[in-house]
């Protein structure tokens, strides 16, 4: 499992990266896309909309099983990486590339871990 020391990770293993000015960026990490499988459709809010931290922002199908995404902040869709429309294997590819969603705005976060809180949590299970 690949983690990265500059983003912040959540108990529902998705990741927030700080891109400074108030925007975070959103994806999945490297061990949700490899316990999901083979990603092959993705399902995302649009620019504009809202989220809310811990609750559903959108799903992904794979393989497997559908599975939702859980935001991990409360706030407003500035972005959607909409190349994952027609790519979203992509996720399998390159997790932490693959962004999801842009945010703004911020006014809650999850509980949030760094890599090695992370990495510690994913053992656990």
């Amino acid at each position: 499992m690949t983690l990265l020391d500059d983003r912040k990770y959540t108990s529902s293993h998705e990741w927030l990266l700080d891109l400074g000015g108030g925007k975070f960026r959103v994806g999945l990490s490297d061990f949700a896309q490899n316990s999901l499988g083979d990603i092959v459709f993705i399902d995302l809010p649009q620019a504009g909309d809202t989220v809310t931290a811990e609750t559903s922002l959108g799903d992904v199908e794979s393989v497997k099983a559908v599975s939702e995404v859980l935001s991990p902040v409360s706030g407003t869709v500035t972005a959607v990486n909409d190349e994952l429309s027609a790519a979203p294997e992509t996720i399998n590819a390159d997790p932490y590339g693959a962004w999801l969603i842009e945010v703004t705005d911020v006014t809650a976060t999850a509980e949030l871990m760094d890599a090695g809180a992370y990495e510690a949590f994913c053992a656990q299970g």
